[in-house]
């Protein structure tokens, strides 16, 4: 698709081009910029242009969240300030990290008291703004960030749905789910049109994290370069303007939808929202806060290489207010380069598509209590003698694993589901073994026997080691560090009998 309206280069431009691409194209990383890129980039930024490709030879950004479903401030910073820099403004819990010290293989990442995650990359979930007990869909959220951010503001109370297409990493996301000891969740592996048909007007608020062309990463991410193509642009903005269209479907009037992107590209940023607005009249675009570091969105970005070389800068830019969005730039701000948009859905229905039929609560079928009497009641067995504080939601079973499904969750039908919720544990024999990620989801204080570990034996622990006992100690045992649980374990003879799950166990 070629742009009519786009600038062309000068012979001055096309050699000051060359020279950015030879002297920052490969950066720290042997992947050098692609060409078209870098022209591109040169026509938006114009005089920025040195310190946007002088930001290549710098070292990618690198930051982290405590996990508040674990923690507060002041027992993170005190468990884990070795790692922490300064604050991140627009993260409340975020935090630059310190780098050469490698958080990523510490206890405390494997017991879910943070999320490594990059900085820029936590401004979606500010703009989302979840509030406790609404109904929000994650619905490109794998591997799982922006998933544990919003699990974090909703502190257990409302439901999460959080979806990721592709099957491999629908089950990272799960591992990251349970790692946060998340209680409100449901992870599914569907195509967001068969979401739409399941959650119709169903969801208060919605971010679309969509995929993109990545060029936001290419800094740290070699492959993204690689793989980056004008072609690749092209699909990635109509990807993402369906995408918008089935999150559509499932937003009630009022809600709010995020839409999201990593990448510099109008025709995927500021392209996608005006093309959706003029689909969609029933939306406005929400101002954002803004913090210093981040840019306004660029209307004559999206006349220019957006892809929509009819857009009318005199009165349809002025209407739209693509200024309400925000850019984040690796020169202007610690972080990689991403792209945020709030779209408010009104609550006046004036869509050029046709009426659609609002579902109250009341239509859509509830999740019911298993049936199976004799797991619920080796689980409730378990639960009366093992916990102090039980967990509230409907248990539902899966063959022999029992879930503890989220109040709000509809039946689940033929949806293609990697977790139904908390996982309870599994109905053996005439026995009950709890589940890992229902000892994530617990504390000291929720249990009848616990155990707190030592770092040395914290870390004996995760590899797979014995950890000895009182010698009057038996039963199930939660297993903890600085107040974070590990997982179970099953106490005997003086020894705690090690039930951390062997794929998880770090080796060496």
């Amino acid at each position: 698709m070629q742009n009519k309206n786009k600038k062309q280069s000068s012979p001055k431009q096309g050699h000051e081009q060359g020279r950015y691409q030879k002297q920052y194209g490969g950066g720290i990383q042997k992947q050098p910029l692609p060409p078209a890129f870098v022209s591109r980039m040169q026509g938006m930024l114009g005089a920025e242009f040195s310190s946007f490709m002088e930001s290549y030879e710098k070292e990618s950004a690198y930051g982290l969240r405590y996990n508040p479903l674990k923690t507060d401030r002041e027992q993170f910073e005190r468990s884990a300030g070795e790692f922490l820099l300064s604050g991140i403004p627009w993260a409340d819990e975020g935090y630059e990290c310190r780098r050469g010290l490698h958080p990523g293989k510490h206890v405390l990442h494997e017991a879910g008291a943070y999320y490594i995650q990059d900085p820029s990359a936590m401004s979606a979930v500010g703009a989302l703004a979840p509030q406790q007990g609404e109904r929000i869909l994650d619905l490109c959220a794998a591997p799982g960030g922006k998933t544990t951010q919003i699990a974090g503001k909703l502190h257990g109370n409302g439901l999460l749905v959080s979806n990721e297409i592709v099957p491999a990493r629908a089950r990272i996301l799960s591992q990251n789910v349970e790692r946060f000891g998340i209680r409100n969740c449901v992870v599914c592996n569907e195509e967001p049109s068969m979401l739409a048909e399941y959650f119709p007007c169903f969801f208060h608020r919605i971010l679309v994290d969509s995929p993109c062309s990545g060029e936001g990463m290419f800094r740290k991410d070699e492959n993204a370069r690689a793989e980056w193509s004008e072609e690749r642009v092209i699909q990635c903005a109509e990807r993402q303007l369906s995408i918008l269209e089935c999150a559509d479907r499932m937003l009630i009037p009022g809600g709010m939808l995020v839409y999201a992107t990593c990448t510099f590209a109008p025709m995927e940023d500021e392209g996608v929202i005006v093309r959706f607005l003029r689909n969609h009249p029933e939306y406005e675009l929400a101002e954002l806060p803004f913090y210093e570091g981040m840019e306004h969105g660029r209307p004559e970005w999206a006349a220019s290489y957006g892809g929509v070389p009819d857009f009318d800068m005199s009165s349809e830019a002025a209407g739209m207010h693509l200024e309400h969005c925000r850019r984040l730039f690796p020169h202007k701000l610690n972080g990689e380069g991403h792209f945020v948009a709030g779209l408010y859905k009104r609550k006046e229905k004036k869509s050029v598509q046709g009426s659609i039929r609002y579902a109250d609560d009341s239509s859509y079928p509830q999740v019911r209590q298993t049936k199976k009497k004799d797991s619920l009641a080796l689980w409730e067995q378990f639960a009366r003698g093992s916990l102090l504080n039980v967990p509230e939601g409907v248990v539902v079973t899966f063959g022999s694993q029992l879930y503890l499904v989220p109040p709000d969750m509809r039946d689940f039908g033929n949806l293609k589901v990697e977790r139904a919720g908390l996982h309870l544990g599994e109905h053996k024999k005439e026995r009950f073994e709890p589940a890992h990620a229902l000892a994530r989801a617990l504390c000291d204080k929720d249990v009848v026997q616990s155990r707190a570990l030592s770092f040395v034996e914290a870390e004996r622990y995760i590899r797979g080691g014995t950890i000895m006992a009182d010698p009057g100690l038996r039963g199930w045992v939660l297993m903890t560090y600085e107040g974070y649980a590990l997982g179970w374990g099953k106490a005997s003879g003086g020894q705690i009998k090690n039930h951390y799950p062997k794929g998880l166990r770090i080796m060496g």
